[in-house]
């Protein structure tokens, strides 16, 4: 069985957005970038059901940028057996992610797809469930265990009121939560190995998809400053604040 997982180059999580002067969008010049932390445990939790013996390949792919090619490498030194990547300089937005992902698994024909369940960038949580609609596969999304047992994959993931299990059918899409694994190191022997693994480079055109935007960014600022709290000596100061200057009670 191959395990298809899905990366995104992003601006990495240590590093403070800024927005550009002219409020178009996030100023990525000269700032780190590094693998959405959700692929990265995506990747994780695939390497590991290939090492119980439950898959023979793990290919990673991601969609964007020349650049990309660093954050496969990063998903082949985690162990990673190829790469694919979608060469596109055009704005990538869910719904055009998603056709890109279905037109690989067309042709790879993998048992299970694997994503974060969403990039730290934009926080849209959809391209998992637009791969599974337009694919027609079951899914489980925000999973924080799998397993795999008799030709299923039974999938535990958090819900308001606690947890639940769900037994799917392979192939399926799994969107993978934080509580899923904690990702290896990776090592210097790793990253040397990740340069002589495959890598293959595709156009969007190449697999008949039109990655148009559909969407327009008008603008992007900065959330608005929160003035500084205060503290109160005891409860009574606290209730008259609330009732005299909050007017909230």
């Amino acid at each position: 069985m191959k395990i298809l997982v899905a990366v995104k180059r992003v601006v990495d999580y240590n590093v403070k957005v800024r927005v550009k002067s002219d409020a178009s969008g996030v100023d990525i010049a000269n700032v780190k970038m590094s693998m959405n932390p959700f692929d990265e445990i995506a990747i994780e939790e695939a390497v590991r059901l290939r090492e119980k013996g439950f898959a023979t390949e793990v290919i990673a792919v991601s969609c964007g940028v020349t650049q990309c090619q660093e954050t496969l490498r990063t998903a082949m030194a985690i162990g990673a057996d190829r790469a694919i990547l979608v060469e596109t300089a055009v704005e990538l937005q869910p719904l055009a992610v998603a056709k890109l992902l279905k037109a690989l698994l067309d042709k790879e024909q993998p048992g299970l797809v694997i994503l974060g369940k969403q990039a730290i960038d934009d926080d849209c949580n959809q391209t998992g469930q637009m791969l599974a609609a337009l694919a027609g596969l079951p899914q489980a999304t925000f999973a924080s265990k799998v397993e795999i047992a008799e030709g299923k994959a039974l999938v535990t993931r958090e819900i308001d009121g606690g947890s639940e299990t769900l037994s799917l059918a392979m192939p399926a899409v799994i969107t993978a939560d934080l509580r899923l694994n904690e990702p290896r190191y990776v090592t210097l022997p790793n990253i040397m190995k990740a340069k002589k693994k495959t890598m293959d480079v595709f156009k969007p055109e190449d697999l008949g998809v039109n990655v148009t935007p559909r969407i327009k960014t008008l603008k992007v600022s900065d959330p608005p400053k929160r003035n500084a709290g205060i503290k109160v000596p005891d409860v009574a100061t606290l209730v008259a604040k609330l009732k005299n200057e909050a007017k909230v009670i």
